[in-house]
């Protein structure tokens, strides 16, 4: 169910740095969700899926750039962002893909334009696998939506066991590292920096995100490992919509390899390679990155 945009009260510095109305979006499981809903109505939308541990935050200059002429929704996952945090939701990639692919119906799309990064990639892809006749235009930045059992140290160390819980909600060491690792082409300016941290400012907070790094489904008998085959063995379904791969050359997560696999799934993909830009690609190539995507979306 679509309920009114919240008029909340974000602190002045976030305001001006994210000037938006969210909408609410109560989800299957009965969670909360928020998104942006920018630019004018019609039932043809680009969709904007975020990673971890970012949030539409991660949009709001791309949202701001294609509004005026397309209608833009950015939710944020459940557990992420201004959404909801509950301890009892089932965060799954199954249930990620539910959740998007029901905001969808719900706000009535008949057809969909996808930007996805990090693990926006499987969930947006799960939902455009299951409505192939829906998806138009896809923008893939560096991401997988198949299984692969390369991950940085970092991270691993993150996923393990009762100290990664720690690490991650009870240090934040995972959402604070990432505003300075996930960039590399600049830093990230004091208040932008404030504003990816803003969600998750206590242990109950990060929830989402201590939830999303034990959900990478590295083992072969992990729970979303099954989901995420599935979505990969239905990548070649969108094959019609056209693509374009804009990549992060410096990206300490998703490297080369990662891009080499995508080129072999969609050969026929316009890549646009940022060789200075890091995993944050929107952050690091700004104006540069906003301004192919947009020329991507235009031509249909």
């Amino acid at each position: 169910m679509v309920t009114p945009a919240q008029a909340s009260a974000l602190p002045g510095w976030l305001a001006r740095l994210y000037p938006f109305s969210p909408a609410s979006f109560r989800t299957p499981g009965g969670a909360r969700m928020s998104y942006l809903d920018e630019g004018p109505r019609g039932d043809e939308a680009v969709l904007m899926l975020h990673g971890n541990p970012t949030w539409s935050f991660y949009y709001r200059d791309l949202v701001r750039a294609l509004s005026p002429g397309v209608r833009c929704i950015a939710p944020d996952h459940v557990g992420m962002g201004l959404s909801e945090k509950p301890a009892g939701y089932d965060y799954s990639l199954a249930s990620r893909i539910a959740d998007i692919e029901a905001l969808v119906e719900g706000l009535g799309l008949r057809r969909i334009h996808l930007v996805v990064h990090d693990w926006g990639g499987p969930v947006g892809f799960g939902v455009a696998a299951r409505n192939p006749g829906r998806v138009g235009r896809i923008v893939i930045q560096n991401t997988a939506a198949f299984p692969s059992a390369r991950i940085p140290a970092r991270i691993a160390l993150c996923r393990a066991p009762v100290i990664g819980e720690f690490i991650v909600r009870g240090l934040n060491g995972f959402a604070e590292p990432a505003t300075w690792m996930a960039m590399a082409g600049r830093r990230l300016a004091w208040d932008e920096r404030r504003g990816y941290l803003h969600p998750y400012d206590s242990w109950s907070n990060r929830i989402g995100v201590h939830r999303f790094i034990r959900d990478i489904p590295l083992e072969p008998d992990h729970p979303s490992r099954a989901t995420l085959e599935a979505v990969a063995r239905a990548l070649p379904s969108l094959s019609g919509s056209a693509k374009m791969i804009l990549w992060g050359g410096r990206d300490f997560c998703f490297d080369a390899t990662f891009l080499s696999r995508w080129l072999e799934i969609y050969p026929d993909a316009q890549v646009e390679r940022l060789e200075r830009a890091g995993h944050y690609v929107l952050e690091d190539a700004g104006a540069d990155a906003r301004g192919r995507i947009a020329d991507f979306l235009r031509k249909g």
